[in-house]
């Protein structure tokens, strides 16, 4: 058990983290959902009600939806761009990997099993992206027509809300901030180190030093 999560500490403790997040959001959600909702007169929800509503289904997709595009677009973009001195880059003089080709033999018996298996991080996260995105695109669906039934309003199709200003200023405030912190830590792993971890260059190394 101790082997285990030494090995695995570093995946046990972000999922933790993740799991006590959701249930705070879930607490607070809840608490700030049903204040809205008196303050319209309207009936309070209950738990089950809350997670399952669109309200906390787009805050909550419309999260996950922006970290992986983050995470997808820079996984394809470090594999073609480049910056010198960076931590997060290949070298520009020096790009290949050693080990980063499939056997040739594979690659001519399955080349389609060997392109997927080759660029599967990036497919993965893109296609995680796209789901969180259609689910985000759904709840917020679901959030403003039950607004627009407390008012009185007109609410819209699943069609029709992929045009509404609402769903991409979601989309827009979230993608905005991961690009930016994403561009700060690629920069700062120029000049600034953090021992022992991985995602900075070792503390001895030189600023003009690109990866690890």
């Amino acid at each position: 058990m101790r082997a285990f999560l030494r090995n695995n500490g570093l995946t046990i403790a972000l999922i933790a983290m993740f799991l006590l997040s959701v249930l705070g959001m879930i607490w607070s959600g809840q608490a700030a959902h049903n204040e809205d909702l008196r303050e319209h007169g309207a009936p309070l929800v209950g738990l089950a009600a809350y997670v399952t509503s669109g309200d906390f289904l787009a805050a909550l997709f419309e999260n996950w939806e922006s970290e992986f595009l983050q995470m997808s677009a820079y996984v394809m973009l470090t594999a073609m761009l480049y910056q010198r001195g960076s931590s997060e880059s290949r070298d520009p003089d020096d790009p290949d990997r050693p080990n980063d080709q499939i056997r040739s033999a594979m690659r001519r018996q399955m080349p389609i099993l060997s392109w997927l298996y080759s660029y599967s991080l990036g497919i993965a996260l893109a296609v995680l992206f796209i789901a969180s995105f259609v689910l985000h695109w759904w709840g917020s669906m679901a959030a403003s027509n039950a607004e627009a039934l407390r008012h009185g309003g007109q609410t819209q199709s699943l069609a029709s809300y992929l045009f509404d200003a609402k769903l991409w200023f979601e989309s827009f405030q979230n993608w905005q901030s991961e690009f930016l912190s994403t561009a700060v830590l690629v920069l700062l792993s120029i000049v600034l180190r953090h021992k022992g971890s991985p995602e900075s260059k070792p503390v001895g190394a030189a600023h003009s030093d690109t990866g690890d």
